[in-house]
């Protein structure tokens, strides 16, 4: 369950910016958007060494993506906390300050389209997949009378100008997503 709210950082144990969205889930805090946990003395591997630590990269020199899916009620009161995800993810990879108000942007408009077709009480979902210098963003919901979103307007001009990739998809039982990818220093 994704919940929104602020609590004194240097008593939760994170390190890093001061700024973010908290995941709860199973009754533990998980990091997004920069935030990372202290280990307790007891979690630190003090048996670590060069080499006998796991390698950054899996065999074949190929990263594998990162992955982090955000599901919340379809009502636009709840885009707030989807813009920040997005923005602390960016930031992540890196992006300049432009490339992340774009993708805000983008994210706030696709989300604007989908909400117009969306069920009401159902969820909006997005999944980030964060490679290494490209964010895809899949934003869906469940519409009541499933159909694309129209390509020839000037709220598909714009998301396409600032986003770099966009499509759209129409999904069994009628799930409608965007799928946005923006690529750093692109």
């Amino acid at each position: 369950m994704l919940r929104g709210f602020c609590v004194p950082w240097r008593g939760l144990g994170f390190t890093g910016p001061r700024c973010g969205v908290l995941v709860c889930s199973g009754g533990k805090l998980h990091s997004v958007a920069g935030m990372r946990r202290r280990p307790r003395d007891d979690e630190r591997r003090r048996d670590v060494t060069e080499d006998t630590a796991a390698p950054t990269a899996p065999p074949g020199g190929r990263e594998t993506a990162d992955y982090v899916q955000v599901k919340m009620p379809a009502e636009s009161a709840y885009l707030s906390v989807l813009r920040t995800a997005a923005a602390g993810l960016a930031a992540r990879l890196d992006f300049t300050l432009d490339e992340i108000e774009d993708l805000r942007i983008a994210i706030d408009e696709a989300c604007a389209m989908l909400l117009a077709q969306a069920i009401p009480g159902t969820d909006l979902e997005c999944v980030f997949e964060l490679g290494a210098d490209l964010v895809t963003i899949t934003v869906s919901v469940d519409a009541a009378e499933a159909r694309m979103p129209a390509r020839d307007t000037f709220a598909w001009t714009v998301l396409s100008a600032l986003a770099g990739s966009v499509d759209s998809r129409l999904g069994p039982d009628d799930r409608v997503s965007i799928v946005l990818a923006k690529r750093r220093g692109g």
